[in-house]
This record gives C-alpha cells, structure tokens and sequence, in this order.
C-alpha cells in the first residue's frame, strides 16, 4: 500500500469529500471540548460552504490529495499569504488511514508547492486541541511563533523558512 499525492482543484468531488470530512471532525471535536455536542447540522453545512476553498486554486493557491492504495486519504493545501508567505491549510488524513506516513508527506508535498508559487516561508494555525497536528508540525521543523493572523479558532501558530529543494523525511 503506498501514498499518491497531487494537485486536484478544490471543487473536485474527492476534494469536497475530504473537506467534508476534516470540517466534521475539527468541528465536532470543538464542541464535544467546550459544549459537550457534535456540530448542529446546519451550522455544519454553512461552515463547509463558507470555506470552500476557491483560495486554494491557482495561481495564488494549490490544494493536494493524496490517496492511498488509489483512495482518497488526506489533502494539504497551500495559499500565498504575500510574496514570501504561503500558509499551509487543511492538513488532514482520513481516520483509517492515520499513522502510515500520509501526513508527513502531504506536508512536504505542501511546502514544495509553496515553493513553486514563490514563497520563502510557510505559516499555519491550529487549536489547542489538535495535539497530533501541534506534534506533527514540531516533528517536520516548524516553530511556534506569535500570531499571524486573527483567526478565532487558532491557539497555536507556526513557522517554517522553506529552503529551496528540500523535502520531509517521515
């Protein structure tokens, strides 16, 4: 069984799948954390709607899926910031699929793009109750920094400096 991972357009039936299901899950685990219930089923479906992705397109964006043994799995994705900045977006791997590599990969596959639109830097946010993301970013370099953005949701901010040609080891 082996990883595949490529750009796809972010409205691509695959893509919306996997965004579907990374919304559910960060937004259930938010409130099952501070409410104690999953997401409200219209909250649900205006959220996936809000956030479609269309920042993730080119030129200025890349969204990648990556599929195991040819099924979906996972996607990344990337968006310029400024010229020297992209922030890396919807790290996610699909439940039965987690612990194989897929996640270091798709951020490699990530910053490479980054590099392609330009960037010299990536950035991302995430909540405190991600612990397996905070992990895995620490893991692949990246350092906590301050805020970079006034996302509600984000607790945690990190930086990486993207060095020309270089790749994540799993």
């Amino acid at each position: 069984m082996t990883w595949t991972i490529a750009p796809e357009p972010y409205d691509s039936p695959d893509a919306a799948a996997l965004w579907r299901a990374y919304y559910t899950e960060v937004s259930d685990r938010w409130y099952l954390l501070h409410e104690g219930r999953r997401t409200d089923p219209g909250e649900l479906e205006r959220g996936i709607a809000a956030q479609a992705g269309a920042e993730l397109a080119p030129p200025g964006g890349r969204l990648l899926v990556g599929r195991y043994d040819g099924e979906p799995a996972g996607s990344a994705g990337v968006r310029l910031l400024d010229a020297d900045t992209a922030e890396l977006t919807r790290v996610f791997v699909v439940e039965g699929v987690r612990g194989r590599g897929g996640a270091a990969l798709l951020v490699a596959a990530a910053e490479e793009a980054a590099r392609t639109l330009g960037a010299r830097r990536i950035v991302l946010d995430t909540r405190s109750d991600l612990v397996e993301a905070r992990a895995l970013y620490a893991r692949l370099g990246y350092t906590e920094t301050g805020p970079h953005n006034d996302d509600p949701y984000a607790e945690h901010w990190f930086r990486k400096e993207l060095v020309a040609g270089a790749v994540n080891r799993p």
